[in-house]
């Protein structure tokens, strides 16, 4: 059975690629509004405003849990908070330190201000979210040196 991407879904994503991705398909189905219209549009939730950084939260499962399904909620939080980073990254280009304790906030003005662009469409979103996730599924495909045992690591 394939996951809804919508808001009612119980399916929550856990993995930044898979959070891009549902982000993705959300934006898509609820298009994308500014201004007084933030909160405007079908499959919207009562707190969350239809726009990029409100579809990553609808995607990492803020106000989708069902009670009766147990969620790795730090495991999702922390996939959640790669997934804005990465994204924040596509959208401008350049690295911003994940280690800085500034970190989450500058990710969060970098989307807002790209989201706010006047002319911003809901297909511009999803191919923004698309990008990410395929760098974050490459990320998660390429090994770290830290990640290969010793036993198997290159020598120089």
């Amino acid at each position: 059975m394939p996951i809804r991407h919508t808001p009612e879904s119980i399916v929550i994503a856990d993995t930044p690629a898979a959070i891009l991705e549902w982000a993705a398909r959300h934006i898509e189905h609820v298009g994308i509004h500014q201004g007084p219209r933030l909160f405007a549009g079908p499959g919207r939730t009562a707190t969350l405003p239809c726009w990029p950084r409100g579809a990553l939260q609808v995607a990492a499962g803020h106000g989708r849990g069902d009670a009766g399904r147990t969620y790795d909620w730090a495991r999702i939080d922390r996939a959640r908070d790669q997934a804005f980073g990465i994204l924040a990254e596509t959208l401008t280009g350049h690295p911003i330190d994940a280690d800085d304790p500034a970190a989450k906030a500058r990710h969060r003005d970098a989307i807002d201000r790209w989201s706010a662009e006047p002319g911003r469409t809901a297909a511009d979103a999803a191919r923004a979210f698309r990008t990410a996730a395929a760098r974050a599924g490459h990320a998660l495909l390429t090994p770290t040196p830290a990640s290969i045992p010793s036993h198997r690591r290159p020598t120089r």
